[in-house]
C-alpha cells in the first residue's frame, strides 16, 4: 500500500504561492475538477473521486494527529454510474466539491484547491520512495521553499471541514 505524508493549509490567496512554485520550478500539471463523495467507513476514508469520465475509489489509512502519514489504495472503476452504484450500497456522509491547480516537486504533489463552501487551500502530499526519512527531509524542503507556517495546518479531511 502506498504511503505520503501530507500536510493541509487554509490560505487567502494562491498568487504568492503560485509565484514560489514558477521559483523553484515546480511543474504545473494540469487544473482538474474533483467531486468527492465520501461514505461512512470505521477504518479511515473511503470516497469515490469523480474527475470528467474517471471514477476512482479511495480508501486512506490516515495520521491525524501525528506527522500525517497515510496509506491509501486506489481502484480505477469502469462502469457508466459507479456514483449511482456506491451510494446504494454505502451510506453518503459528505460531497466535496473542488477545483485543483496540479504542480509536482520531485516527489512531492501541490495541490491549489478551490473547495465549495470551505474557499481556499494548498495541500502537500510527499511520497515516500525509498523511506520515510527521505520524505520526511524533502517535505521540509518544501514547506520552507514555499514559506508555509505549520501553526496553520489543517489536520483533518474536507470531508470532516464540510460536516462542520
Amino acid at each position: 500500500m502506498p504511503v505520503n505524508l501530507e500536510l493541509k493549509l487554509k490560505v487567502i490567496s494562491h498568487r504568492e504561492i503560485i509565484n514560489k512554485l514558477n521559483s523553484i520550478n515546480a511543474l504545473f500539471k494540469k487544473t482538474l475538477y474533483q467531486k468527492d463523495i465520501y461514505y461512512s467507513f470505521p477504518n479511515g476514508l473511503l470516497k469515490l473521486r469523480v474527475e470528467g469520465k474517471n471514477s476512482f475509489l479511495i480508501k486512506y489509512l490516515r495520521d491525524e494527529k501525528g506527522k500525517r502519514f497515510s496509506k491509501y489504495e486506489i481502484l480505477n472503476l469502469k462502469g457508466k454510474q459507479p456514483e449511482n452504484y456506491l451510494s446504494e450500497i454505502f451510506t453518503v456522509d459528505a460531497i466535496v466539491q473542488k477545483k485543483r491547480k496540479l504542480y509536482s516537486y520531485n516527489n512531492t504533489r501541490i495541490h491549489l484547491d478551490e473547495v465549495k463552501s470551505l474557499g481556499k487551500f494548498i495541500e502537500l502530499e510527499t511520497l515516500v520512495v525509498k523511506n520515510r526519512q527521505l520524505a520526511q527531509n524533502e517535505f521540509r524542503e518544501v514547506i520552507k521553499l514555499l514559506d508555509l507556517n505549520l501553526a496553520d495546518q489543517i489536520r483533518t479531511s474536507y470531508k470532516n471541514l464540510i460536516l462542520k
